[in-house]
């Protein structure tokens, strides 16, 4: 059991001393998240992703363009259904077994990606990733939907805020272990020659088939199910509830009913969220696809990509503090737009880079500036350092909109609020997809140089659009 200091109410000093403890049950929830999310930064982001486009597609353009359609299709089929599960997730009966159905395909799912081969030389053909990676694509928020929903009847009231952090931090802290594992037993060895690196990759596994980076999918289906089970076992289950035809049915009325009252009474909370939509989408698209594009733009390998994820996902962190200090100094309005409007910048600053150029025209010495084995040149340091601004910078922006949202939210409708603050960041996740997709090929006809730049600064546009919308939110309080 793990001790926690829950927040003490306004009652008296004597409230504020209960202290409660975190039920096995609430920290089995949290370790689903453990489970789950090192997929996202391994797979999707910084491993598998860019090998897929580099080794599998054959070329960082088109890889880039491919894997842009994907997420543009898994995330029109996330905005029709996703909705409705999410509204009905909080009415519906029993959620564990549907979950627990889904999350064991998804996890199959993934550990077929270790077929995915160049030439398919694999049991299965080339192309079996494109419905494997969209099949994994609507499967995760069908988790993210039916996991949030249990969050309520795994704790108390006053510990939710501390389950809910402890199972990001978790998800967090497992994708980092996971990625220094994969650098020091799979991508180092047989590349340096260091007296505290194995020789050889872990398991026989053969770099000359890829095999360390297809191995990478293995790891996480694996941690997927090991760590999903204590959830399966000791958290608990609700046993009332309606059918989920009737539950979706009441739950997407109940949006309409919310939406309609927040429209005549409180525009500007429909604003921020249509705001929100915008700037969020063009976040997560950043993030999805800042991999492939920095694999592919500045020739990076294996090796480089694993530091590379492990440095981000480690400053990232940084977001949080950062969100938290300027919500204090300038207010959570004045918060976000700086954020997004350093996350503009930063973006536009990473689609000026080349392998050998920075800043569209600037050609610095490519003469190696230190004897690390790798980020050796002015452009690969030039770029570390403005991409780690963007990790700040969305990090931040996530934890400061959440904030915004409970200064406007009333607080009889926060819950409510908070429901479609969630599914409203479904309604738009193939925005970003779509442009990096369109613009990408654009390139690819007429600016081949830049087609990789050309496709992922597109992003900006959501950030702007999010940027101008919240320009006229009032920052007033809730009732």
């Amino acid at each position: 059991m793990t001790d926690v200091t829950a927040p003490g109410s306004v009652g008296g000093a004597a409230d504020a001393a209960v202290r409660e403890k975190m039920s096995l049950g609430a920290v089995s929830w949290a370790l689903y998240e453990w489970g789950r999310n090192p997929y996202v930064i391994i797979c999707t982001i910084y491993v598998f992703a860019p090998y897929l486009a580099a080794q599998v597609i054959g070329d960082p353009v088109e890889g880039q363009a491919q894997i842009a359609g994907l997420n543009k299709w898994a995330g029109l089929a996330i905005a029709c259904f996703a909705p409705f599960v999410g509204a009905a997730a909080d009415r519906a009966g029993r959620r564990k077994i549907p979950l627990g159905i889904v999350t064991a395909f998804m996890a199959v799912c993934i550990a077929l990606l270790w077929f995915v081969q160049p030439g398919g030389g694999g049991i299965f053909p080339e192309w079996i990733w494109f419905p494997l990676l969209l099949v994994i694509g609507m499967a995760f928020p069908l988790t993210e939907a039916l996991h949030n929903a249990m969050l309520s009847g795994a704790t108390s009231p006053r510990l939710l805020p501390h389950v809910s952090g402890l199972g990001l931090a978790l998800g967090n802290a497992a994708s980092v272990l996971i990625l220094i594992f994969t650098l020091v037993f799979l991508a180092f060895p047989g590349a340096v020659d260091w007296s505290w690196i194995p020789k050889e990759p872990a398991f026989g596994l053969d770099p000359a088939t890829f095999e360390p980076q297809r191995f990478v999918a293995i790891m996480c289906a694996v941690w997927l199910v090991v760590f999903s089970a204590p959830m399966m076992l000791y958290t608990a289950d609700t046993t009332r509830g309606m059918g989920w035809i009737q539950a979706a049915r009441e739950g997407v009325g109940g949006v309409a009913a919310t939406l309609k009252t927040i429209m005549r009474d409180r525009p500007d909370i429909v604003r921020f969220l249509a705001a929100r939509m915008l700037y969020a989408d063009g976040k997560t698209a950043i993030l999805i696809s800042g991999g492939v594009y920095a694999a592919g733009m500045m020739h990076w390998g294996f090796i480089e990509m694993v530091i590379y994820g492990i440095s981000l996902s480690i400053i990232a962190v940084l977001g949080g503090f950062v969100g938290g200090w300027l919500d204090d100094l300038v207010g959570p309005k004045r918060a976000i737009q700086i954020e997004i409007g350093v996350t503009a910048i930063t973006l536009a600053s990473m689609a000026s880079f080349q392998h050998d150029t920075i800043f569209w025209a600037i050609k610095p010495d490519m003469t190696p500036v230190w004897s690390f084995p790798y980020f050796q040149t002015i452009p690969e340091l030039a770029y570390l350092a403005v991409v780690s601004v963007i990790a700040v910078s969305i990090t931040a922006a996530y934890a400061s909109s959440r904030t915004f949202m409970t200064r406007l939210a009333p607080k009889d409708m926060i819950g409510e609020l908070f429901g479609i603050y969630a599914l409203a960041g479904t309604a738009t996740v193939w925005m970003g997809p779509l442009l990096v997709d369109v613009l990408t090929r654009w390139g690819q006809k007429n600016a081949p140089d830049w087609a990789l730049q050309l496709g992922f600064g597109s992003i900006v546009v959501l950030l702007i659009g999010g940027f101008a919308i919240l320009w006229g939110v009032k920052e007033q309080p809730a009732d």
